[in-house]
């Protein structure tokens, strides 16, 4: 079994175990569940230590002909742009499975369907066929609506479900339009993403349709995503939801969105891209000053960081509307920190949640003497999410800034303002009500953290944005190169002043090694659909 389909069938398999378990054998159901992404999570550390560096090509490709009258493949692979997504997907997947041992009720069911999210989450960002993409991401995306009715927390966790339903489907809806659109007009007559990619770039789609598809995509996938004003689903999902789908969907799902304008409607719609990238710039402060200032407003924990997730993704939003290659960069960084980090809060909310039974920082105060393992590391969360340095936000979000600054100046002044003052004020006050001041009595006898186990679901998420943000490069040396390439064609002459600055940041364009070429692994793929033959590409060696 191929590495990418091995990261994707675990989960799913295991889920097709749990089923088959009779309900009394509770003790099995988490130990599989801790197992299947314990896998995955081996696997995506394997991929990504194994990534080559310097070039765009496709990696670890695998490809196999399905539909061939639509042109639909089951096909694989990873470049700078998902690389490093599909290793923080399968992090915060370990790390959900190993919180969940608040589940009391319905412990089979709940374990099946967090099973199949990771692995459509898993499949959606391995996958370079719309099709299975789109399959995937609704895998992933209909247990969490179950989730949250079922196992949600709150007396509105109904409503929280049937909200964040209405909503999501209506963006998978225009999203789903936009996808149709898009193979109609491009005539590649292909699912697969590499094979269009490919012929727009010889037979561009006209600027009429551009002007009509960008959008759709823009708006459906910046729905999923919460882009202001279509966010108000997200801090009212994410405060019912049950801690390991909070963290799943805010840290996870919700970059789907992201990644398809990144890897499908920038590249193929380069005009459309050009024409809405200053509205989009527009939008994402919506995100960063008007979401930012709501986290402010806030006395539930629970609402502050879901307000807070909302309000980070204003960053990647802008780093794709600068069309920059450091911009662009700077987006896919911020995704992944993003990720870590959503995912570390709402476990940590959830801890506290479950001892305390409530998340209104006005009935805590000085739980730093009580939780010193919580507390520390719900400190350095919070400052992670200033943008402090020696956490991965900094550099992505520092990346955002600069190469958004030639085309939208005024916008990320404000952006800067939004992310450095708002974003300190609602951390830094939630910190000092919770962690500081004076302990309650009714909290005296609240447990911390109490052996390795509990401690390492947080300790590997911490880890990892620590990492990342001290040692970027682990993450930039991967994406930049495949960045490039997909803002190619919407870098028109206009925007040579901005690749001039990209080209001085990054050293110049990565030279990719002859033997291969640009497009080596893609091609031999390619050949495997027209010839209808199954071709997998493991690394840099392809086997028929």
């Amino acid at each position: 079994m191929d590495s990418l389909t091995f990261i994707i069938v675990c989960p799913l398999l295991g889920a097709v175990l749990i089923a088959l378990i009779p309900r009394s054998f509770e003790v099995l159901f988490r130990a599989i569940a801790l197992g299947a992404t314990g896998l995955s999570l081996a696997g995506a550390v394997w991929v990504f230590g194994g990534f080559e560096l310097g070039t765009a090509r496709i990696q670890y490709e695998e490809v196999v002909p399905w539909v061939y009258s639509l042109g639909i493949s089951y096909h694989l692979g990873v470049d700078g742009l998902n690389v490093g997504l599909l290793l923080m997907g399968a992090l915060v997947a370990f790390a959900a499975a190993c919180v969940s041992s608040e589940i009391r009720e319905r412990q089979k069911e709940f374990y099946l369907l967090l099973l199949l999210m990771t692995g459509g989450i898993l499949g959606a960002f391995a996958s370079l066929d719309l099709f299975f993409f789109y399959f995937f991401h609704e895998l992933a995306l209909v247990p969490t609506f179950i989730m949250i009715g079922v196992w949600g927390r709150g007396a509105n966790r109904r409503e929280a479900a049937f909200t964040i339903t209405l909503y999501l489907s209506l963006g998978a809806l225009i999203a789903l339009v936009g996808l149709v659109a898009l193979y109609l007009e491009t005539g590649a007559r292909t699912f697969d993403v590499v094979a269009m990619t490919r012929h727009v770039a010889a037979h561009p789609v006209s600027e009429s349709a551009q002007d009509i598809i960008f959008p759709l995509l823009m708006i459906g996938f910046g729905i999923l995503v919460s882009l202001w004003p279509f966010h108000t689903w997200a801090p009212l999902g994410y405060g019912a939801a049950p801690t390991a789908t909070a963290m799943l969907h805010a840290g996870v799902i919700k970059k789907f969105g992201l990644y398809g304008l990144l890897r499908i409607a920038v590249p193929l719609l380069p005009e459309g891209a050009q024409r809405w990238a200053g509205l989009l710039a527009v939008l994402c402060l919506g995100n960063l000053v008007y979401c930012g200032l709501v986290a402010m407003r806030q006395k539930n924990f629970g609402l502050l960081i879901a307000n807070s997730s909302v309000a980070h993704m204003g960053f990647a939003f802008l780093g794709i509307a600068s069309l920059s290659l450091i911009g662009v960069t700077g987006a896919v960084v911020v995704m992944v920190a993003h990720g870590l980090l959503a995912a570390l809060t709402f476990g940590l909310s959830g801890y506290l949640h479950q001892r305390l039974g409530t998340l209104e920082m006005a009935q805590m105060g000085g739980l730093l003497r009580r939780l010193p393992f919580v507390g520390g590391v719900l400190i350095m969360a919070m400052l992670a999410g200033c943008g402090l340095p020696g956490f991965a936000n900094f550099p992505g979000e520092i990346l955002v800034l600069f190469g958004a600054w030639i085309r939208h100046p005024v916008i990320v002044s404000l952006a800067a303002w939004a992310g450095l003052i708002i974003g300190a004020v609602y951390a830094l006050r939630a910190v000092r009500m919770m962690l500081h001041g004076e302990l309650p009595q009714r909290w005296h006898d609240t447990p911390d953290a109490a052996n390795a186990w509990r401690k390492l679901p947080y300790a590997l998420l911490l880890a990892a944005l620590v990492i990342f943000g001290c040692f970027p490069r682990l993450l930039t040396d991967r994406i930049a190169a495949s960045a490039q390439q997909a803002i190619a064609a919407a870098q028109g002459p206009s925007m040579a002043e901005i690749q001039r600055a990209d080209d001085r940041l990054f050293g110049g364009p990565e030279p990719t090694k002859t033997s291969i070429g640009r497009r080596g692994a893609s091609d031999a793929g390619q050949k495997g659909i027209a010839t209808g033959r199954s071709i997998r590409l493991t690394g840099n060696a392809a086997h028929e």
